[in-house]
């Protein structure tokens, strides 16, 4: 087994699941058939950067998460406007 593989997601060290079962078992329930479909599909030379993103998929960033919300609640408030 390799070792595990660490980032930092708000000051804090995690681990990052680095196997294609680890990181399916780290994806929301509801992301897990699109991982396995991008998994899958992908050929010898997309699986190391199917990987990475899907890995990076599964650790949760809270401050992402934020950002992400206000941008789509931005577009929401734009789209509502025009």
């Amino acid at each position: 087994m390799s070792e595990p593989l660490k980032t930092f997601v708000g000051g804090a060290e995690v681990e990052v699941p680095n196997s294609i079962p680890a990181i399916r078992d780290a994806l929301p329930e509801v992301r897990r058939e699109e991982f396995d479909r991008a998994i899958n599909d992908a050929g010898v030379h997309e699986i190391q950067a199917v990987m990475r993103h899907w890995m990076l998929e599964a650790v949760p960033d809270p401050e992402a998460e934020r950002i992400l919300d206000r941008l789509a609640a931005d577009e929401a408030e734009r789209r509502t406007v025009a």
